[in-house]
């Protein structure tokens, strides 16, 4: 897939795995940051001691938001920039669903498929990702979703005909 695609080029990728990520570690101090930036201290998340034997995961686990949160790097690792956009947005998401967990010292990359590219008003293009966050030798994925962004692009580099 080419690091770098025009607005003219994006309608060729609908229906297509556009990116699959590096693997990026899913550690303690990472699970520890997150939970003091969020204030979710349950024990399953920073407490290994007490996970393992408390919890049925055998230890510490990422919270579900940690996981989803790093989509953004791993869309920026793997998804083609758009050449002639000026800003991206965070619209939302549809359907997130937390598969299964990601246990504290595991690997994790996500898996993006461009199911939806339209315009909207001269600057913008919406766009909708099929996304998955695979685990590192693990069956089920972490995480599914559906992720909506927003593309903003000067409206005098709009295609013709869109």
């Amino acid at each position: 897939m080419p690091r770098e695609i025009s607005l003219i080029e994006i309608q060729n990728l609908v229906g297509t795995e556009v990116g699959i990520s590096e693997w990026i570690s899913v550690d303690q101090p990472m699970i520890d940051l997150f939970a003091d930036a969020t204030h979710d201290h349950q024990f399953i998340h920073v407490d290994p001691e007490r996970a393992k034997a408390e919890s049925p995961f055998g230890g510490t686990i990422a919270h579900g938001f940690l996981t989803l949160s790093l989509l953004s790097a791993m869309n920026f690792d793997c998804v083609p920039k758009i050449r002639e956009q000026t800003m991206g947005i965070n619209y939302g998401f549809d359907r997130v669903r937390f598969m299964s967990p990601v246990k504290s010292g595991t690997r994790v990359r996500g898996h993006f498929k461009l199911v939806e590219a339209r315009f909207r008003g001269a600057g913008m293009l919406m766009t909708t990702y099929e996304v998955s966050v695979e685990i590192e030798n693990e069956q089920k994925p972490a995480l599914t979703a559906n992720w909506i962004t927003i593309i903003q692009f000067d409206p005098k580099d709009r295609p013709e005909g869109v």
